[in-house]
């Protein structure tokens, strides 16, 4: 898990130039290799049409990848300005997209390398090997012009949408044990203990993207101490921010593998940090509702995907934040946002920004009414109380009283099939 982004953001340039490496390098030693070792495999096409074919392919590829990839980021900066431009920067770094600039300029610098050999010292032979290698190339290229295709389809909103659902489906799977599970034990003692040490961050700001959770486990029990994280998943650091204090112990740890088990960087990441998941889905629709867009629907199909992940995160054990070593002692204290910080994160801003749009309020009334019913009742007194805030939001909002009676009503669809709703209106 550790490094994965920074080797995401690294293969942007670092794939590409292995394909034109590999490419080059292919060229030039298959070449001499078959006319040394292989000198009577040829292909029965002449020089003259293979030259035609190595010049239409390399002319051809090099003009179609210009083309593509100025559209592909045409594309990618029109769609930010219509959702968050952070969750643009994910399409952005597919790996499908440093692997097709690979493909195509591999394929262009092997065509001009196989040029090159063509009727080599005035033979008129052409090597099969060139003539299949440029071949396979150049239905590489096909295939990942139609998988580049596919992806740019990715920045139409709904799509963006439910990959960013994915994105937190999976780390609410990957991070949170069943609601059945005992809740992280945790203890005052370490902030008594004695021998605390501070790690603070230098240099320019960066982002808590994750932390190495085993890794700092053994260092504490190693060391007989307790580490505490002040700095959350997500958080920005700025130079001289304390990261991490040391509770106990028999004396300072070494810097160097605290730091290595804290990943900074410049963006947050979905890497342990659900929030972000929710944060994002806010901003498509916040920006939907700002006054330049104006596309309540689009927030309304954001809100889905909102409700979607909170009811999993509802039926999940939230206090995770407290980790034991083999023998059950308290060694690593991270903190996690609790339920209320979710729904703070998923209702607040929309609520805002939505409060007089008629669709959206009827929306996040279906929406609280629906998690109140299915979630357990420890979960009831935060919803209950958004569900007060919203009732007084359209109370403030909406002046004409059918108005308010017709936002006050529950709706799935924003704008569809009403329920409830004289009723919701009296409480």
């Amino acid at each position: 898990m550790m490094h994965r982004l920074r080797k995401t953001r690294a293969q942007a340039w670092f794939v590409p130039l292995v394909y034109a490496t590999a490419a080059l390098t292919y060229g030039v030693t298959s070449a001499r290799l078959a006319h040394v070792l292989l000198p009577g495999f040829v292909s029965t096409i002449s020089s003259n049409a293979a030259i035609g074919i190595y010049s239409s392919i390399a002319s051809g590829m090099i003009a179609l990848t210009g083309i593509v990839f100025s559209l592909t980021f045409v594309m990618v900066q029109f769609s930010a300005t219509a959702y968050s431009p952070r969750l643009v920067l994910w399409i952005a770094r597919d790996p499908v997209v440093s692997h097709a600039i690979g493909v195509f300029t591999a394929t262009f610098l092997y065509a001009l390398v196989a040029l090159a050999w063509v009727d080599r010292s005035g033979s008129g032979r052409v090597s099969l090997l060139d003539i299949c290698a440029a071949t396979t190339l150049l239905l590489a290229s096909v295939i990942m012009f139609i998988s580049l295709i596919h992806r740019v389809s990715m920045l139409q909103v709904t799509r963006m949408l439910v990959f960013t659902g994915d994105q937190g489906r999976k780390i609410i799977e990957n991070l949170y044990p069943p609601l059945e599970t005992p809740a992280s034990p945790t203890s005052d003692e370490i902030f008594q203990a004695s021998g605390c040490q501070t790690l603070v961050h230098h240099g320019r700001p960066q982002i808590v993207q994750a932390v190495n959770v085993p890794a700092l486990v053994q260092i504490a029990s190693t060391a007989g101490c307790t580490i505490e994280l002040t700095a959350a998943v997500g958080d920005s650091v700025l130079d001289l921010t304390p990261i991490l204090r040391v509770h106990g112990g028999a004396g300072p740890l070494p810097e160097p593998p605290l730091r290595r088990a804290i990943e900074l960087g410049d963006d947050r990441t979905f890497e342990q940090d659900p929030k972000y998941a929710l944060r994002l889905l806010v901003d498509i629709a916040i920006k939907a509702l700002s006054p330049a867009i104006n596309d309540p629907t689009t927030a309304v199909q954001a809100l889905d995907q909102i409700e979607d992940l909170l009811l999993r995160l509802g039926r999940r054990r939230l206090e995770i934040g407290a980790f034991c070593d083999a023998n059950g002692k308290l060694r690593v204290l991270i903190a996690f946002p609790s339920w209320e910080d979710f729904l703070r994160v998923a209702f607040d801003e929309i609520r805002f920004y939505g409060a007089s749009s008629v669709q959206v309020m009827r929306r996040m009334k279906a929406l609280m009414s629906e998690m109140v019913s299915v979630l357990p009742e420890e979960r009831h007194d935060a919803l209950r109380q958004w569900q007060r805030r919203l009732q007084s939001t359209i109370e403030r909002s909406f002046g004409d009283a059918q108005d308010k009676l017709d936002a006050s009503a529950e709706d799935r669809q924003g704008l569809g099939i009403s329920r409830q709703g004289k009723k919701n209106s009296q409480n």
